[in-house]
């Protein structure tokens, strides 16, 4: 029998936050057997936005997260790009 998946561990900070009529769902986890957080913001297209670096404690990930809505607005997750779609 092979090696198990570590399971996640999901933060009670994740959930779902709004500011300024936008909804986004923040997510806050970790491998079990790992010790970085990593932090995810999903907007209501399901576009995500995932932190390079992981977090020491999920408190660090989440303030990180306000921080970006306090310096750059909560729209800064929305999907604001120019996409062009592969000819078929």
């Amino acid at each position: 029998m092979g090696e198990r998946d570590p399971n996640i561990v999901t933060s009670g900070l994740s959930g779902s936050v709004t500011r300024d009529g936008i909804t986004v769902a923040v997510n806050i986890f970790r491998l079990e057997d790992q010790p970085g957080w990593t932090l995810e913001v999903v907007n209501a297209k399901g576009t995500s936005t995932v932190w390079d670096d992981p977090f020491n404690t999920d408190d660090d990930a989440y303030a990180a997260f306000l921080q970006a809505v306090s310096d750059e607005g909560i729209a800064t997750f929305l999907d604001q790009a120019t996409v062009i779609p592969f000819r078929r």
